[in-house]
């Protein structure tokens, strides 16, 4: 098999990888939308996969240094906008809250994917780390009783199945 972030997937993985990017497609809506978010879409997806993949090939001895310098980066990338729009960023205390409780769940997502990254296959931890977005549309569903699309249900069954396949590496 061939060769992914140094690992080599089982066939049932390589299975599991294929479907997770249809299901992942399909969960978020699957091209339902007129497009107007994929020029802000990509560039994010690609940063947040290229996170995943350079904190997969973190060894273990680098402890929490890999999350601390890339939340350190992130601030460094945004501080310059946030400087420019000041004004705009001054928030009320509840909201300045729950944005540091935002951070700091991302920051114990990338701090997880990094410790399964290490005890499992990298490539595998970092496909099952995209599946992610689905944990907001299951959230929804069953805490707000929205209704999904036929797409978001075949993609959600689709996630599903790859996890399954992906879970035993």
């Amino acid at each position: 098999m061939r060769r992914v972030l140094g690992d080599r997937p089982t066939a049932v993985a390589w299975l599991g990888i294929v479907l997770a990017v249809p299901a992942l497609w399909m969960v978020c809506g699957g091209g339902t939308d007129d497009g107007a978010g994929v020029p802000d879409g990509l560039p994010a997806s690609a940063g947040v996969g290229l996170q995943y993949i350079a904190l997969a090939q973190a060894g273990s001895s680098s402890g929490l240094r890999p999350v601390a310098a890339g939340r350190v980066a992130a601030v460094l990338v945004l501080l310059p906008a946030a400087a420019r729009h000041r004004r705009r960023l001054r928030l009320p205390p509840v909201r300045t809250v729950q944005a540091v409780l935002v951070g700091a769940g991302a920051a114990l997502g990338l701090l997880l994917h990094l410790l399964a990254a290490q005890r499992q296959l990298p490539a595998v931890a970092v496909v099952l780390a995209s599946l992610c977005p689905t944990l907001p549309v299951i959230l929804g569903l069953t805490l707000l009783h929205e209704r999904l699309n036929r797409k978001q249900v075949v993609g959600l069954a689709g996630a599903g199945v790859a996890t399954l396949l992906l879970s035993p590496g």
